[in-house]
């Protein structure tokens, strides 16, 4: 049995607001081309926060918020929002335009874009349109959906920039749910070319740790990739990942593994119940055992009010 995936908004998150040129010249390359990249762009998460509504009517946070400059000399705002773990969501086309009509309430120049990781090849909300007595709003926005690159796959193997190998990492790890065997075979793959690819020692060790971070592995088969990635990195003089940064990487590991678990909890909670409340969700982010957590997630399933849940937890 494959351990769970930890949850990879995060990576994605990270690699975006580390490599926001790489991602958009990947990606959106119309995007990319209005940007000077000679000046440097600013993650906004405050100003993020104050257009994140709490989820108290099914809304999501935005992800990721950056001030860039036009190659015209004027200032832009790029709102991200990944939905790399998604399925299909009726709402998210009014989810969007609530996202960017926020964004415009503070900055009158912004590009929303949205990354897309289910399953889905006909899903492809790309515009939210409103009308009513004469007035009426259509808001469109560019999306990457990463299905489509399984086709462009040779391409993905050539391509140098980072983002490709996160797009094969993603591709590879819902391809290989529960065929653990599988999956440490075309991680040792990705981290090889990661390797090969000339990158800079210090990107290397951050792309590696994304790429580990989405495709986990059991422990068993975890620490045989762990023994050849030192073997590899030994017998070609190329000691980038020393055991330090290895030890790092496995708290990280873990870290993951404990984030997923606590998603899992509420995101059944919130299926089951529409709404859950943020003194709970707080309760179960404080959870630290991953067993508990699973065991609250069976628990979850089944269980008949939020009422119930809460006391399991004083009995935990």
């Amino acid at each position: 049995m494959d351990t769970p995936n930890a949850n990879y908004d995060q990576p994605w998150k990270e690699a975006i607001e580390n490599y926001l040129e790489y991602f958009l010249e990947f990606f959106f390359p119309p995007v990319h081309a209005l940007i000077d990249w000679t000046r440097d762009y600013q993650s906004l998460d405050k100003e993020l926060q104050q257009i994140s509504p709490n989820a108290t009517s099914g809304e999501r946070e935005g992800d990721k918020l950056f001030q860039v400059w036009q190659r015209n000399g004027e200032d832009a705002y790029i709102l991200i929002h990944i939905e790399v773990q998604s399925q299909e969501d009726t709402d998210f086309g009014e989810r969007m335009y609530i996202y960017h009509y926020r964004s415009f309430d503070l900055h009158k120049k912004v590009i929303s874009l949205a990354i897309l990781g289910d399953d889905r090849p006909t899903w492809r909300p790309q515009n939210y349109h409103y009308e009513l007595g004469g007035c009426s709003v259509n808001f469109v926005f560019p999306i990457a959906k990463l299905l489509d690159y399984e086709s462009q796959w040779e391409s993905l193997e050539r391509e140098s920039n980072p983002f490709a190998l996160l797009v094969m990492a993603h591709l590879k790890t819902k391809a290989t749910n529960n065929k653990a065997e599988e999956r440490e075979s075309w991680k040792w793959h990705l981290v090889q070319l990661l390797y090969e690819r000339g990158y800079t020692e210090e990107d290397i060790i951050k792309f590696f740790r994304l790429l580990d971070w989405m495709m986990t592995l059991p422990q068993v088969l975890q620490d045989s990739f762990d023994t050849k990635l030192q073997n590899y990195q030994e017998e070609r003089k190329m000691p980038i990942l020393s055991n330090i940064e290895l030890r790092a990487i496995e708290k990280g590991r873990e870290a993951g593994i404990l984030e997923n678990a606590r998603s899992s909890v509420l995101e059944v909670l919130t299926v089951r119940f529409d709404r859950v409340p943020s003194e709970l969700s707080d309760r179960i982010n404080q959870i630290t055992d991953v067993a508990t957590l699973q065991n609250l997630h069976r628990q979850a399933i089944s269980i008949e009010s939020l009422t119930e849940f809460d006391r399991l937890l004083d009995n935990d």
